[in-house]
C-alpha cells in the first residue's frame, strides 16, 4: 500500500498526502489555488468534536521563483488564512489548535518574501510613523492605528509567529513525523516517507499558465458614455464567480475597479484587452482585490492608478515584499494618482470621491459621479466595509484602548447610507466584512449584493439583487462612435505623417464583428481585407513552430497578404468577442500608393512578424508598441567565439539568427537561439551584467537600448522574471548543485 498520495491540483500545482504521518502540503501556491482544492474536495466542511470547521492542506511548499509566465507562482495569504481560521488552528478553543503551526517550505528569498508579504496582508501598514508617511496625521494615525489593533485582536504579531518555515535544500529536512523533502533540480522537489518517494515539478511550461478555477461565458460589450459592467460578485472561497469587482466605462474609455485573482480570465470573458485598461481604482491590499496586480503590469503601457495615499502606500509595500522589490519600482508599473479623501477628484470629466472604510488594512471605498441631463449620475462600490455592528462592538469609551471612537462609527454609518443611483455592497458578513441588513432603509435607487460565496436569503433579496457576471448597469448612453474614434488613434500611430484627411479614408471602411472562437485569417490563405483590431483579444498561431501568442488591440492584421497578394504566415483567431475595422485590400493598396508607403510598411511589417514570434515581445505588445521598438533597433553581425559586449552595454542584445552562450564565473547559464535574448539586468537594474555571452556560430543580433523599452511594463515583467531564473540557476551552479547544464 502506498504511503503517499499525489493528486495533480491544476497546472504546477500539486496536492501530496501522508495520512498516516498527518502531513498534507500544497505544492505551489498561485492565485484563487484554495478554490481549486475546495472544487476537488481538497478543503472540506467537516465536524470535529461537535465544531464545524475545514480540513485542508498543513504545509505549503513554495515555487522557486514568485513568477512563472507572467503569472505570481506563490500567493500564500489565502491558503495560509484557510490554515489559521478556516481549519481553526489559530483560533483559542479551537480543536484543531494544537499548537502545531502550518508550515512554509521552498528557498529562502520565497520563503522570506512571503513573510513579509503575508505580513503587510495581514496588517497592511504597521506603525502610526508609517501612516503619517502616507499622509494622515498625527491624530489620524494615532485612531486607525487603534482600529487596527481592535481588528487584530490587540497585537500586531510578526508572521513566524503564526507559521512554521523549512528551507529546502538538496540535502533531505524534516518536515514532520519523519515526512522528509530536498530539491533535486530547479523546482523540482522530492518528499519521502519510511521507503516511498514522490517527485514534484512545480514547472510551467513555456505557454502554460496557472488555470481559473470557474468558467464564464463570452459577452459582447460596446464602449458606452457612463456604465458599470459587473465582473465580479464572489469572494476569495467562492468557487464559481470571480472576487467583487466592476468596470467602469466612461467616454468611451474603460478602467477597472480592483483586481482580483484570474482578471485577465475575467476581462477576456468581457472582450476587454488589457491594452484597452486606461487605469485601475483600488480599494485595498487583500488578495482577492489586489493579486490581478501582475496582470495589469504585463499591459505594454503603464495603467494609471488611482488610489488615496493610504492605500497606496499599503499596497506598494505588499507588491514590494512579495516580488522582493524596492518600493520605489510601483511606478515602474503604474502611473500613480494620488486621490484626496472625501472630496471630488476629477479623472478627465469623471468625478470620484474616496471615502475611508474601517478594515484591518488601509481601505478607500469610492462613489464616482458623472454629469448629464438631469444632473449627475452616482455609482458607488463599497468593497470592503464592516458591518455596524461589529463597528459598534469597537467603540472605545475613552480612546485609549484598542477600538474606534464614537464620532468615527457615526461618520462611517453615514458616508454608508450616502444615497446614490446605483450601490454594490460588501456582505461578506463576519469580524471584516459588511452586513445586508445595515443597507434595509437605505433610499439609493439599486443596490447591488456582492463579496459572498453564499447563496442570498429571502432577507437579503428583499434588500438587493444580484447581477450576473457581464451583466451592465448603463447610467448615461453613449451617443457618439467610440469605436471609429479608436480607430482614428491606432491608424494615427502608425501613420505619423500621413494628412488626417487620408486617414479619414480609412476609418469610413466597416466596423465588423468576430464571436471569440472564430479564425480571422487562415495560414497559407491570402487575405482581401486589413484588420485593425479596435477590442478584444487574437492571438497568431504557428504550429510548425510551436508559436502560439496574444496580439493586444491596435494591431493591424493581413497587411503584406493584402497588399501583395501572398499568404498569411500564421493563423489568427478571436480568442474574445471583437471589433476590427475590415478595410478592402484594393483601399488599402491605393491608400499605401497615394502616401509612398509601401516600403516602410513592407519593412516595419517584416520586423514585426520576426518580434511576434519572440517570447519577450510576442504577446501583450501591440504594434504600435512593436513600430517604435524597432525604429530603435540597431543589427549588429558577431562571428564564432566573438564575445557580445553584455556587460558594457546598457540594453538587450536580441538573437534574430545564429546563438549565443550566457555564462558566467565558468558556468554556462543558458544557450539562446532566434528569438532569445540576454542583457535583461542592465534594463531593470541599471547596472553592468551579471553575465558574459559569446557567439557560438556567426550570429545576426539586434541591439535595443535600454531607453527604447522605457515605461513597457510587460518587457520589464518578463525581463524581471528571466533574470531571477537565471540566477536562480548561476547560485545552484556555485553552490555545485549542478542539475541539468555543464560546465566549461
Amino acid at each position: 500500500m502506498s504511503h503517499i498520495k499525489k493528486v495533480s491540483v491544476t497546472s504546477g500545482v500539486f496536492w501530496v498526502g501522508i495520512q498516516e504521518a498527518d502531513v498534507y502540503i500544497l505544492c505551489g501556491c498561485p492565485a484563487d489555488v484554495v478554490k481549486h482544492l475546495r472544487k476537488m474536495g481538497l478543503i472540506r466542511s467537516v465536524e470535529v468534536n461537535n465544531v464545524t470547521c475545514e480540513i485542508g492542506p498543513n504545509a505549503i511548499l513554495l515555487s522557486d521563483v514568485a513568477v512563472q509566465n507572467g503569472r505570481f507562482a506563490n500567493l500564500a495569504e489565502f491558503p495560509v488564512l484557510q490554515m489559521l481560521y478556516r481549519q481553526g488552528t489559530i483560533i483559542p478553543g479551537h480543536p484543531n489548535n494544537t499548537g502545531i503551526k502550518p508550515i512554509i517550505m521552498g528557498n529562502r528569498p520565497q520563503v522570506e518574501a512571503q513573510l513579509k508579504y503575508i505580513y503587510r496582508g495581514n496588517y497592511g501598514l504597521i506603525s502610526e510613523e508609517e501612516l503619517m508617511a502616507a499622509g494622515m496625521t498625527g491624530e489620524q494615525a494615532h485612531e486607525m492605528m487603534q482600529m487596527k489593533l481592535k481588528f487584530s485582536f490587540g497585537k500586531i504579531r510578526q508572521t513566524e509567529e503564526l507559521i512554521n518555515t523549512c528551507i529546502v535544500d538538496d540535502q533531505p529536512v524534516e518536515i514532520r513525523n519523519e515526512v522528509f523533502i530536498r530539491k533535486t533540480g530547479f523546482n523540482k522537489y522530492e518528499i519521502s516517507y519510511k521507503n516511498e518517494t514522490m517527485p514534484v515539478d512545480m514547472n510551467l511550461k513555456p505557454n502554460q499558465v496557472y488555470e481559473s478555477p470557474f468558467s464564464l461565458g463570452f459577452h459582447q460589450l460596446r464602449p458606452e458614455f457612463f456604465a458599470i459592467v459587473h465582473s465580479g460578485e464572489g469572494d476569495g472561497w467562492d468557487i464559481n464567480r470571480p472576487c467583487m469587482a466592476s468596470v467602469i466605462m466612461f467616454q468611451g474609455k474603460i478602467y477597472l475597479l480592483d483586481a482580483g485573482p484570474n482578471i485577465d480570465y475575467s476581462l477576456r470573458a468581457l472582450g476587454i484587452d488589457i491594452s484597452e485598461v486606461e487605469g485601475i481604482f483600488h480599494t485595498h491590499a487583500h488578495d482577492d482585490h489586489f493579486a490581478g496586480l501582475p496582470t495589469l503590469m504585463r499591459s505594454d503601457h503603464r495603467l494609471k492608478y488611482y488610489a488615496t495615499s493610504l492605500v497606496r502606500h499599503s499596497v506598494s509595500k505588499k507588491l514590494a515584499a512579495l516580488m522582493n522589490m524596492e518600493e520605489s519600482r510601483f511606478d515602474d508599473y503604474f502611473d500613480v494618482h494620488d486621490l484626496d479623501f472625501n472630496q471630488w477628484n476629477d479623472i478627465n470629466g469623471l468625478d470620484v470621491m474616496p471615502i475611508f472604510s474601517p478594515h484591518p488594512v488601509e481601505t478607500n471605498i469610492f462613489i464616482f459621479r458623472a454629469f448629464w441631463e438631469d444632473g449627475y449620475k452616482t455609482y458607488a462600490h463599497f468593497a470592503d466595509i464592516a458591518s455596524m455592528k461589529v463597528l459598534r462592538e469597537m467603540i472605545s469609551v475613552d480612546g485609549k484602548q484598542p477600538g474606534i471612537s464614537k464620532e468615527m462609527y457615526e461618520r462611517v454609518k453615514a458616508d454608508y447610507m450616502t444615497p446614490v443611483h446605483l450601490k454594490k455592497i460588501d456582505i461578506g458578513g463576519a469580524l471584516i466584512h459588511g452586513d445586508a441588513e445595515d443597507f434595509k432603509d437605505d433610499t439609493t435607487e439599486k443596490i447591488i449584493l456582492s463579496h459572498t460565496s453564499m447563496m442570498l436569503t429571502q432577507r437579503q433579496k428583499e434588500i438587493g439583487s444580484e447581477a450576473p457576471f457581464g451583466m451592465i448597469d448603463i447610467m448615461i448612453p453613449a451617443h457618439q462612435d467610440y469605436l471609429r474614434q479608436y480607430a482614428m488613434n491606432y491608424l494615427r500611430t502608425y501613420f505619423p505623417n500621413v494628412n488626417k484627411s487620408e486617414l479619414h479614408i480609412l476609418t469610413n471602411c466597416v466596423v465588423v464583428s468576430f464571436n471569440a472562437g472564430s479564425i480571422l485569417l487562415k495560414k497559407d490563405k491570402t487575405t482581401d481585407h486589413v484588420y485593425l483590431v479596435l477590442t478584444g483579444s487574437v492571438e497568431f498561431i504557428d504550429g510548425s513552430f510551436e508559436i502560439q501568442h496574444s496580439l493586444s488591440t491596435g494591431s493591424m492584421i493581413g497587411e503584406l497578404s493584402a497588399l501583395k497578394k501572398i499568404p498569411v504566415t500564421e493563423t489568427y483567431r478571436a480568442t474574445s468577442y471583437i471589433h476590427v475595422l475590415q478595410i478592402p485590400a484594393s483601399l488599402y493598396a491605393m491608400f499605401v500608393q497615394r502616401n509612398a508607403l509601401s516600403d516602410s510598411i513592407e519593412y516595419m511589417s517584416r520586423s514585426r512578424s520576426f518580434l511576434q514570434k519572440t517570447w519577450l515581445f510576442g504577446t501583450n505588445v501591440s504594434h504600435p508598441v512593436q513600430n517604435r521598438i524597432i525604429r530603435g533597433m540597431e543589427p549588429f553581425t558577431y562571428h564564432e567565439g566573438s564575445p557580445i559586449p553584455v556587460s558594457d552595454s546598457f540594453g538587450l542584445f536580441l538573437v534574430e539568427e545564429g546563438s549565443l552562450q550566457v555564462y558566467s564565473e565558468n558556468h554556462v547559464i543558458e544557450m539562446l537561439g532566434p528569438g532569445d535574448f540576454c542583457g535583461e539586468d542592465t534594463v531593470i537594474l541599471q547596472i553592468p551584467s551579471c553575465f558574459q555571452a559569446k557567439a557560438t556560430r556567426t550570429s545576426k543580433i539586434f541591439f535595443i537600448p535600454e531607453n527604447v523599452l522605457y515605461q513597457i511594463p510587460i518587457i520589464h515583467w518578463k525581463l524581471l522574471e528571466t533574470f531571477e531564473k537565471r540566477m536562480g540557476i548561476l547560485v545552484d551552479h556555485l553552490l555545485d548543485k549542478d542539475y541539468s547544464l555543464t560546465t566549461f
